[in-house]
């Protein structure tokens, strides 16, 4: 999947604008082998469901869904694999809800024994149950279509996964006006912006790793998300404009290590070099998920990102793509 505000399928609803935005989660975990998923019940509607909510004003799509996970069931999450949006009519017209696969830790996610805790207003009770046994309370029966992508990829070991998120540095200053050492250059008052705007973002997914490029306008694009989560930050040369316009392949090896060691990471690099990283990315994924890949320069956006889930099991693949804006100019 790749999104960059993810689109989702509108194919019983061509064209009809969506009236209402919305995100949540299906969360799952692995019981003695068995993949469960867990249902919330809501007393306002007397209905079973997955948790969700609708978008707030200045918020990304991701953001929502893991504040609504938060609010609803207790559970800092961390988002995994996008699955299906879906679409429903309600009273101000077509809604649309956007869904990612979240794994609950066996030992608890944050605390709270298995990690969930109904809020006691909107949820008072939380079920966990097989996929089948799941599809049979859920009210809504779009439920279920994300529902059945979430066991696919299950089935096919593409669940568990971790991601790897490129991403381009904020907006710096022109070159034009700047006199001192390239490296040295620092980020625009717009990047100032966007960068805290890349903090919130990322911590949807809130790897603890950092790989960045030493000159300061990366430094400065990642160090708000960092600092704010207490980040390991790695600089190495090799993402540098000037390194890579020497040796490419050192750029490509620096990506290429990231998946042997299989933890959760941020990559924060240059224009230049998106090309040779790109194209190991696409070392990694099928054919599909690679002709989504951006083609033409300047492939991202200042601040812009890409978000990769790539197995734990199952060769290391990427089996997920999503582009995403934090900001707007």
């Amino acid at each position: 999947m790749k999104s960059d505000t993810p689109v989702a399928d509108q194919s019983d609803h061509p064209g009809e604008t969506v009236a209402v935005t919305a995100a949540g989660a299906i969360p799952w975990r692995i019981t003695k082998g068995a993949l469960e998923v867990l249902l919330i019940h809501r007393p306002k509607y007397d209905d079973w469901s997955w948790p969700k909510g609708k978008i707030d004003a200045g918020e990304t799509i991701p953001e929502c869904a893991v504040r609504e996970v938060r609010e609803e069931i207790g559970l800092n999450a961390t988002l995994g694999i996008p699955l299906p949006s879906i679409h429903y009519r309600v009273s101000a017209g077509l809604k649309e809800v956007h869904y990612w696969a979240v794994q609950v830790n066996p030992n608890g996610g944050n605390g709270n024994g298995n990690g969930v805790k109904p809020d006691g207003k909107e949820v008072d009770a939380v079920m966990w149950a097989s996929p089948d046994r799941a599809a049979q309370f859920l009210s809504n029966p779009g439920d279920v279509v994300p529902l059945k992508e979430l066991a696919k990829a299950h089935a096919n070991r593409e669940l568990d996964t971790w991601p790897l998120i490129l991403l381009r540095h904020a907006k710096a200053k022109p070159r034009s006006s700047w006199t001192k050492a390239e490296g040295a250059r620092t980020l625009a008052a717009t990047g100032q912006r966007q960068a805290l705007a890349v903090q919130r973002l990322l911590q949807a997914w809130k790897p603890m790793r950092v790989v960045s490029s030493p000159w300061t306008r990366c430094v400065a694009t990642i160090a708000p998300y960092a600092k704010a989560v207490g980040a390991k930050v790695k600089l190495s040369e090799s993402l540098t404009e000037h390194a890579h316009e020497r040796k490419p392949k050192k750029t490509a090896d620096i990506i290429s290590g990231l998946f042997d060691k299989q933890q959760p990471v941020i990559v924060c690099t240059h224009r230049p070099t998106l090309p040779t990283i790109l194209k190991t990315l696409g070392g990694h994924m099928g054919a599909e998920l690679n002709a989504l890949l951006p083609g033409e320069d300047p492939y991202l956006a200042p601040g812009e990102m890409i978000v990769c889930q790539v197995t734990r099991g199952n060769g290391g693949r990427i089996v997920a793509v999503e582009q995403f804006k934090p900001f707007d100019d």
